[in-house]
This record gives structure tokens, C-alpha cells and sequence, in this order.
């Protein structure tokens, strides 16, 4: 009993608003961290992280817009989120605090934090488990009393810079850092000056070029360092205070680099806003990808080949998606229009004949006919009237851009602009007043001499492929979505519960304890549960290896394991999730294969699966793809249309 109350309780501290001035028009009136990005708020691909790595308290700090975010999260947690499930969450907030220093020093006066933390930026993207790298620093104090910070870098590929990019020089004997320098914007920058004794000091040093994504394992003591240190106002102050005044301080700072195939980065203006959404998209943040359902326990979208996200709401009438595409809920496209790596909210009306190449729209945005938008982001309740063309622009909330407009590289507001900007607009529209990007004048000095955040544009192949390449060989094999060595062991694991349950004719409880247990053991989402145990069912023996007829066969399982299939299978989301799941048993299973027409009927008979979901299924398949898996089906959904259409004339 005395060791369960001193278990230690993994604490995190999430910073908010931080970046706010280069995601104008927007921060003006939200917070950051609640900005939609592949129609997920980013604080919510934060907050998932974190609960994925085993953490229990989050404190979020807010400054700028405490309220919008106290009441997010209080949503959030009534609805519930995936995130809310075991995890604890306060937000802070800070009138006075105008910086990061201000936040830390704020957290040490309340002194809510009692143990070792991980430090994150809300809006930061990672599927990488901190919880490892949490015991390490635990390790690294216990030898150096010290240690007051492990940060957390990923080594990058490409080349072009967002910001984010830094220099170090770190022991590669004991990961030690001693030297830390911000690299600028300008990608041709090569020199870089290292004190001599970093060198001379230090027989083993190794310099690395990395991303910050502003992850990190904090002691307790760096947030007393900070309230010690008023000069302390950045991340990068407390980093140089820390490397300069080693010895007076007595304090280190030690590094971890993140595995080539874990994700982070942060998303600190417009062009990182762009590269991570289009690796969200492309999966290399798996599993914190669309079709896992990061904000709810459901399924949001069917996910089809060439990176094509679709609700099962979506309305797309001859629509041309080429790649890279999200389709929220109940949105609709017109006829002829076009859409490329973009991604659509909820209850969007795209008109006809429309062009959208990298265009991001938040929810309940109407663009009419005939609109070409390129590199744009379009705010929430906005209006696109018809024959617009906009190239580079940022639309506010609830603007409304007249017919025939034409913009380029413009930031639109809803109203008109505050500070003595008022001669750097032109209105356009009751709702919609444009300030070029050359026209704008920096608010203060340190905008001033620091250069103009950097716009979204057209990536190139290698930031395309991402910072998280894969070899010659994971290239080829790669398919829509990684196989995980996780995936495969919890399948194994379910096929061996499920198989020794109908041998022994176990109690179907147990079993469910079993699976339920694995899951946690495996860290899988409720879809890829679901997915699995009905991959499960089809792999045990009476059905993969049957000497009977595939009806008795089904009967044999579906009788003793009924309760399992109806715990998992409940939702149109699950169903949706067994029936793809069939599709991979068709390639796998050449038995069922020749009888899948039948496996589905029997399914639709014992009402695990409903016509709709069945409908909207076949109609989604790819007519390359799956050209064998349709025509088996075909005099099934046939038959099924029939009676369909028949229940409906007696109804009428």
C-alpha cells in the first residue's frame, strides 16, 4: 500500500500562444495551440502525445488567450477526447507573462511541480514515447545532481529552414551539451563560431545540424533557475545562461536524439504549418494521422489510396483529388472542381469548377464557382464569392470576399485594423479589409530586426518526402500505411487468445480482458483494435483451414466468440473497420477468398453489419485495386440494391 501512494505521477507542462504574431490574421482572437490543422486543433496532437507517453498531470499555460483554451479543454473533456482517458488537465494562465521566462517563473511561484517533467510546446507534433527518454534523464541526475535539462532534437534530411533549425556541439561520451546556437533562416549560412575550449576541453565532441522541436525533460530545479535568472526569456536565453555560467550555476544541460523513424517538429509559422500537415497527411506521423481518430474515440474518415482522406458525410460529385487530400464532415465539392494536397473542414461548400492547390479551409467556409485559391488558409465562416482568384493569402475569420477579386501574397481582416494600421489597408468589402505583405509595418523592435516569418509555397521533392525518409528498400515495399512490428505482435497475440478461448470454450469476458490487455500492452487505438480482432476471427483454424463448408465454419466461431464480435464491432465506424479488414483476409485467405461473397452475406444476416455500411463500402473500393474483390461482390450488392429498393416502393 505504502508503495502505491508514493508512485511518482509523471507531470508535463505545455506552453500556449507561443509564435502568436507569425499566425496573424488568426491570433488575433484564438490562441495557437487551438488553430485546426488537418482539421485537428494542434493542442490536441500535444496532448495525445503526451498521453501516449504515460503522462498524467498536464499543466497548460496560457497568457494570451487563457479563456479559449480553459474552454476548449473543459469541452474536451466532456466529450471525452482520446486524450482525456487517464490523464489529468489544468490550464494556467498569466496576465503579466509576455514571454517563456515569464511562464516558468510563473509555474515555479505556484509550485505545482514536484518531480521530473517533459516540457513540450503546444504546438508541437510527435509521435515519439517520452517516457524512455524521461528514465534516461532519471538516470543521468542520478549521477550528476547537476543535470537540469535533457533536450530533445531530431536529426533532419532536408535542407530548407523554418525557424527551427540549430547547431550544436555535444560529448558524444556522455551526450553532454556545450555549445547551442540558432541557425537563421537563410539556408546558405555556413559560418559558425564555437568557442576554443570547447574543443580543447573536451577529447570526444561531435557537431550536429538538427531540428528543435522544442522538446524537453526538465529537473525541478530548472524552473527555480529561471526564477533566479529574470534574464532568462527564451528557451535559447536559459540554454546560453546555462552553457556560459556552468560552474557558478552548477548546472547541465544533456542531450537526446530522437531514432530516425519517430516524428517532431514544431510548428512555429506558415511554411512548418504547411511541411507538417503535408507529413500528417503522408503518414509519417502515424499514429497521429487522420483515420485514427486523434481528437475522438471514432473513425472520422475512409482512408483511400493516394494520401485521399473522406468522411463518409462528404458530399463529391465528379471531383478530381489528386493526392494529398482531407475531406471533412458533411462538406460538399461541386461538380468539375479540383482539389490538390489541401485540406477541407466540416460543412465546406466548395462550388463548381474550382482549383485548390495547398489550400487549407477551416470549417464552415463557402467558396463559390469558378475560384482558383493557391498557398492559402481560409478562416472559419468565411466567404469565397465566385471567379476569385487568390494566390498566398490568409483570410480571417468570417470574411467575405466579393466576386472577381483578385489577391496575391495579402492577409484579409474582418474588420478593420487597430495601431494606426488603418492606412495599410484597402477595403474590399464590408468584411474584408486586405494589407499587402510588404505593406506591413513591424510592431516593435524585435520584430524588426528579425527577418519575415516564412510564407507557405510550393515544397520541393525533398521536403515532400519529409525529414523522415526511409531507405531504397522501405521505399518499395512502403504501402498507404506503415507496418508496424506492434500491430503484427498484437494480432498474434488476439489469434492466440481467441484460438486457445474456442478450444477451451472459454468465457467470453476473459477474453475480453485478454484483448484489452494486449491493447494497452501495445499501445493500439480503438480502431486498430477493432481491425485486428476481426483479422483475428478469419486467421483461426476452423475458418482459415476449414473442412466444411464456409457456412458451417462461420457458424462454428461466430456462435462461441458472437459476444467479442458484438463488444468490438458496435459502431459504423467498426464496421466500417471489419470490413476493411476482409479486404486484406481476401488477399491472404484463398478459402474465403472464393467465398467472400458469402462471408459478407452471413455477416449482413446476423446484423454485425448494416446495408449502408456495406453500400458505402463497395462504392469506396478502387476499381484497379480491388477489380477481383468487386466482381466477387457484385451479385451480393446487387441483390442487396434490390431489396433495398423494394423495402422502399412498399414503404412509399
Amino acid at each position: 500500500m505504502k508503495k502505491f501512494m508514493n508512485k511518482e505521477i509523471v507531470q508535463a507542462i505545455l506552453i500556449a500562444d507561443n509564435n502568436a504574431k507569425n499566425f496573424r490574421p488568426f491570433s488575433e482572437t484564438e490562441s495557437v495551440a487551438l488553430l485546426p490543422m488537418v482539421n485537428v486543433p494542434m493542442l490536441d496532437y500535444a496532448l495525445e502525445a503526451l498521453n501516449r507517453s504515460g503522462v498524467m498531470e498536464v499543466f497548460i499555460f496560457s497568457s494570451l488567450h487563457y479563456e479559449n483554451v480553459k474552454g476548449f479543454i473543459k469541452e474536451s473533456l466532456a466529450s471525452p477526447s482520446c486524450w482525456a482517458i487517464g490523464m489529468t488537465v489544468h490550464v494556467i494562465g498569466g496576465e503579466g507573462c509576455r514571454c517563456f521566462g515569464d511562464a516558468m517563473r510563473e509555474l515555479d511561484s505556484k509550485g505545482l511541480i514536484r518531480e521530473n517533467f517533459i516540457l513540450l510546446d503546444a504546438n508541437c507534433v510527435t509521435n515519439a514515447d517520452l517516457k524512455f527518454i524521461l528514465a534516461q534523464h532519471k538516470k543521468t541526475v542520478a549521477y550528476d545532481k547537476g543535470a537540469v535539462a535533457t533536450l530533445i532534437f531530431k536529426q533532419a534530411n532536408t535542407h530548407v529552414r523554418t525557424g527551427s533549425e540549430v547547431m550544436i556541439a555535444m560529448d558524444t561520451q556522455n551526450k553532454r551539451l556545450h555549445h547551442y546556437q540558432e541557425l537563421s533562416m537563410d539556408s546558405k549560412e555556413i559560418n559558425f563560431e564555437i568557442p576554443l575550449e570547447v574543443f580543447t576541453h573536451n577529447s570526444e565532441i561531435a557537431l550536429l545540424n538538427l531540428v528543435n522541436p522544442e522538446i524537453a525533460i526538465g529537473s525541478p530545479s530548472m524552473l527555480s533557475l529561471f526564477s533566479d535568472n529574470f534574464d532568462f526569456e527564451t528557451r535559447a536565453d536559459f540554454i546560453r545562461g546555462i552553457l556560459i555560467n556552468e560552474e557558478i550555476l552548477d548546472s547541465r544541460i544533456y542531450i537526446s536524439l530522437l531514432p530516425r523513424q519517430h516524428y517532431a517538429r514544431k510548428v512555429n509559422n506558415w511554411l512548418s504549418y504547411q511541411i507538417v500537415s503535408n507529413d500528417i497527411i503522408n503518414r509519417w506521423t502515424y499514429p497521429l494521422v487522420p483515420d485514427m481518430g486523434i481528437k475522438c474515440l471514432t473513425q472520422q474518415y475512409i482512408f483511400l489510396k493516394n494520401n485521399i482522406y473522406r468522411s463518409a458525410t462528404a458530399n463529391l460529385v465528379k471531383v478530381g483529388l489528386r493526392e494529398n487530400v482531407v475531406i471533412g464532415n458533411k462538406s460538399a465539392v461541386g461538380l468539375g472542381s479540383h482539389l490538390d494536397c489541401s485540406v477541407i473542414g466540416s460543412n465546406v461548400l466548395i462550388g463548381q469548377n474550382c482549383r485548390l492547390h495547398y489550400v487549407f479551409i477551416f470549417d464552415n467556409v463557402i467558396v463559390e464557382d469558378n475560384c482558383a485559391l493557391e498557398f492559402c488558409i481560409i478562416g472559419s465562416g468565411s466567404k469565397i464569392a465566385a471567379n476569385c482568384e487568390l494566390k498566398g493569402v490568409l483570410v480571417d475569420y468570417n470574411c467575405v470576399i466579393p466576386k472577381n477579386t483578385k489577391l496575391m501574397k495579402s492577409q484579409v481582416f474582418s474588420s478593420p485594423l487597430k495601431n494606426g494600421k488603418d492606412e495599410m489597408t484597402r477595403k474590399i468589402s464590408e468584411k474584408a479589409y486586405v494589407i499587402d505583405d510588404g505593406a506591413e509595418v513591424a510592431d516593435d523592435e524585435d520584430e524588426r530586426n528579425h527577418p519575415a516569418s516564412p510564407k507557405m509555397g510550393k515544397l520541393t521533392t525533398t521536403i515532400a518526402d519529409s525529414d523522415y525518409s526511409c531507405s531504397s528498400d522501405e521505399s518499395e515495399s512502403r504501402g498507404c500505411s506503415p507496418i508496424l512490428d506492434d500491430a503484427n505482435g498484437f494480432l498474434s497475440e488476439v489469434i492466440d487468445s481467441l484460438t486457445r478461448g474456442l478450444q477451451e470454450k472459454s468465457n467470453p469476458e476473459y477474453l475480453k480482458l485478454e484483448i484489452n490487455s494486449s491493447r494497452y500492452a501495445y499501445n493500439m487505438s480503438l480502431r486498430e483494435v477493432n481491425f485486428n480482432v476481426v483479422k483475428a476471427i478469419f486467421n483461426l483454424p476452423p475458418i482459415k483451414e476449414p473442412s466444411r463448408n464456409i457456412s458451417v465454419a462461420l457458424n462454428t466461431v461466430f456462435d462461441q466468440l458472437k459476444p467479442i464480435i458484438t463488444h468490438y464491432i458496435r459502431t459504423d465506424d467498426a464496421m466500417m473497420d471489419c470490413l476493411k479488414a476482409l479486404e486484406d483476409i481476401f488477399e491472404e485467405n484463398e478459402f474465403v477468398r472464393s467465398k467472400m461473397s458469402q462471408v459478407v452475406h452471413y455477416l449482413y444476416d446476423k446484423d454485425f453489419i448494416t446495408e449502408d455500411i456495406i453500400l458505402a463500402w463497395y462504392e469506396q473500393l478502387d476499381n484497379d485495386q480491388h477489380k477481383i474483390l468487386k466482381q466477387t461482390l457484385q451479385k451480393f450488392i446487387e441483390w442487396l440494391e434490390q431489396s433495398s429498393d423494394g423495402d422502399n416502393e412498399e414503404t412509399d
